[in-house]
């Protein structure tokens, strides 16, 4: 690396003076400039340059060789395109030892490709001090490969306060990973750089991210509605009807339906059937990609998306949002946000974007709704997938599907997959269809999982299979997980077991439930736990029930509480059951109220089995009506055992019709007595038995005597038999 010589030595022979930091020489130019120009002349300023008369003046004077004129005069037409008619003033002014016309007379050899001896004058005038010809010149080696060289030059132009060589310099950094690259980034956006302060911001961003990940902040575990496993065996979980529809803007995920399909509820009595449920999907985060000024574009000039003026500008003042020494101190994520808006209130769209996000995250959903239009009719075609999904939201479905349109339109596959799922919940299969395929196209493998669940809901499983298995080939976790069930209930359990295992380990909560649910078939207990304790442990509500039955079996009550209230919370009938069980085992027997005493209330293992009566459980029915009957409120004791009767409970059923006898209702209490001992409660039948019997019906109650001792339990079937004895003497006598 070739460094110019030493700076002193320079400036003593007088030829490149070294003028004040205010000298027009370095004035900013229109951050609109595509050219590395700077403006000079004693008093001149830019608006004054703009004007013909200041042109007619600055013209005379430099042919009267006032060496001010000339470098901004050639400035002038160097800016307007007229290379010819600018070179001889800036050689002119150069001669006569202006930077500023060194530095422009450097940008227009560049521009006629002459790049060697445009970086020859750039040098002469960086070591004279000009920030805009030592940002060109680091521009210029960067291009060449000498990083080094490029970082001593854009050093020396960021230490001198230019925002372009600050952002340049930070640009360098950051592609080797160089811590120092946030502090130049933040010197270039404090100076109103758009493309700084954007990556400033995303930068922050990550920030926040990975500390909220240290420190166990990984945002809200969906839960899994549950799908209704059965006391001692759990439901294969499946794909569903929902569509998967990966938010763009690094917001929730939404689908065209339901998140989550709905489980068959099998409770109590059963066992658990399987039942679609698919987690939605969040979508790939937000790109930080777009046209780097650090590489792209000649060295004069500040190229590629959010560039900010020339490398003779100076950046422009500094925001007023930009981030305050003085006041409260911001989070990491708060921070962010203002640098977004600092960007996206200077035209940056994919800032107005990720601010949009950042918003809707918060629940500023107006404020987000703003800024995804903003960034939308920039032309940001995830701002426009963002926005439908915020339209839908609040319910105004037709404006959304405008903005879809148009996202799918520009390219976007998530949008695609919104405008599929909002056609397939319509009914109209082909269009689905055809927004599906766009957003496979588009590069989006949601498109082809979607494509697997539009032919599964037609029944078309051979196409599903093809559709899922495309999925699965490129890395989609659950279409992994929906082909290993596919080719489950086609009964190959062999050539399912890789594709759980390949979703289970890609992070697929549902495939590594399913796993437990195939090693339990298996006998293969203990591995089977493991995989329901990793389920668990990621929030899946039916695996932690399954834990939680797992270590109640093995008599550890504590852990299993642990998981049941997990469960529980998640939604699972089942285990608020469970866990109110074992709360209720803790608890002494309740004795009967005292005449006059008031009346007590409820406990927390009470409130447990509500929950899970609410939900439909129908033993956890009968167990609140049997407490609600203890504390003597026969009124609520005999809805929730009607609940459970209708629901087909045997046991509900029969103290139901315990219920209705004792306030004389001898009639309906033997209708439920005769639906609970035809589904097989003993008990029951020896009730009807007793009943013909009193009513003189002795054949009638021989035959339910018979079904007594059929069903059981000992004590039953021994009363039955002695009073199926005694009504065989009363009719023989």
């Amino acid at each position: 690396m070739e460094f110019m010589g030493d700076r002193a030595t320079l400036l003593e022979t007088g030829r490149f003076v070294r003028r004040h930091a205010g000298n027009v020489a370095d004035a900013t130019i229109s951050a609109d400039a595509a050219d590395n120009v700077d403006s000079s002349g004693s008093g001149a300023s830019a608006d004054s340059v703009e004007t013909a008369g200041a042109e007619a003046r600055h013209r005379r004077a430099a042919d009267g060789g006032d060496t001010a004129s000339m470098s901004v005069l050639g400035a002038l037409l160097l800016r307007r395109g007229d290379l010819d008619g600018a070179e001889p003033y800036l050689r002119a002014a150069t001669a006569e030892g202006d930077r500023a016309a060194a530095n422009n007379l450097g940008v227009l050899l560049h521009q006629r490709g002459y790049a060697d001896e445009a970086a020859g004058w750039w040098r002469i005038a960086a070591v004279a001090g000009s920030a805009a010809a030592a940002h060109a010149l680091g521009r210029h080696f960067r291009e060449r490969g000498d990083e080094p060289a490029a970082e001593y030059w854009l050093r020396q132009s960021a230490e001198q306060g230019h925002a372009l060589g600050a952002y340049a310099l930070a640009d360098l950094l950051e592609h080797r990973s160089d811590a120092g690259a946030e502090r130049w980034l933040r010197a270039a956006a404090e100076q109103g750089h758009r493309e700084a302060a954007y990556r400033l911001a995303r930068a922050l961003e990550r920030r926040a991210a990975e500390e909220a990940r240290e420190g166990g902040d990984v945002g809200l575990v969906m839960g899994r509605a549950g799908r209704g496993a059965g006391a001692g065996r759990a439901a294969v979980a499946g794909p569903a009807a929902s569509v998967r529809v990966g938010r763009g803007n690094g917001g929730k995920a939404a689908s065209g339906r339901a998140g989550r399909g709905d489980a068959s509820a099998a409770v109590a009595d059963g066992v658990g059937v399987a039942g679609p449920a698919v987690a939605e999907r969040t979508g790939n985060d937000v790109s930080s990609a777009g046209a780097e000024a650090g590489r792209t574009g000649s060295p004069g000039s500040q190229g590629g998306a959010g560039s900010q003026g020339s490398a003779g500008s100076q950046g422009g003042a500094s925001s007023a949002d930009a981030a305050a020494a003085d006041g409260p101190q911001l989070s990491v994520l708060d921070e962010a946000a203002q640098w977004y808006q600092q960007a996206a209130a200077r035209g940056h769209r994919r800032a107005a974007l990720h601010l949009g996000a950042i918003l809707e995250k918060r629940g500023e959903l107006k404020e987000a709704g703003r800024w995804y239009l903003t960034s939308a009719k920039d032309g940001e075609a995830r701002a426009a997938c963002a926005l439908g999904f915020l339209l839908r939201d609040a319910g105004d479905e037709e404006s959304a599907a405008v903005w879809w349109l148009r996202a799918a339109q520009d390219g976007d596959g998530n949008a695609a997959n919104a405008l599929g799922a909002l056609h397939a919940a319509r009914g109209e299969q082909q269009t689905a269809e055809r927004w599906y395929r766009a957003a496979m196209d588009a590069g989006d493998v949601n498109g082809a999982y979607n494509l697997g669940l539009l032919c599964a809901a037609q029944d078309r499983t051979p196409q599903a299979e093809q559709w899922y298995r495309r999925a699965a080939y490129a890395g989609h976790r659950e279409a992994a997980n929906a082909l290993a069930v596919l080719l489950l209930q086609a009964g190959d359990a062999t050539g399912a077991e890789p594709w759980f295992s390949k979703a289970a380990e890609a992070g697929s909560v549902d495939a590594a439930f399913n796993l437990g649910i195939l090693h339990v078939g298996r006998d293969d207990d203990r591995t089977a736990l493991r995989w329901y304790e990793r389920a668990a442990a990621a929030g899946h509500t039916e695996a932690a029930l399954q834990v939680g039955i797992a270590l109640l079996r093995e008599g550890d009550e504590q852990a299993a509480e642990r998981h049941l209230r997990c469960a529980a919370g998640g939604g699972s009938a089942e285990a608020a059951f469970r866990l109110a069980t074992v709360l209720d085992s803790r608890q002494p027997p309740p004795g009967p109220p005292a005449l006059g005493e008031a009346m007590a209330e409820k406990s927390e293992c009470e409130e447990w089995y509500e929950r899970a009566a609410e939900q439909g459980h129908r033993r956890a029915q009968v167990r609140v009506g049997m407490l609600a009957a203890a504390r003597g409120d026969m009124t609520d004791a005999a809805r929730w055992y009607r609940e459970a009767a209708e629901a087909g409970s045997r046991n509900g059923a029969f103290n139901l019709g315990l219920l209705l006898a004792r306030e004389g209702n001898e009639r309906e209490a033997a209708l439920w007595w005769a639906r609970a001992a035809r589904a097989g409660h003993g008990r029951a039948a020896l009730r009807l038995a007793l009943l013909a019997a009193r009513r003189g019906e002795l054949t009638e109650g021989q035959r339910w005597c018979a079904r007594a001792v059929e069903l059981g339990p000992a004590e039953v079937s021994e009363r039955a038999a002695r009073l199926r004895e005694a009504l065989h003497q009363e009719l023989t006598a």
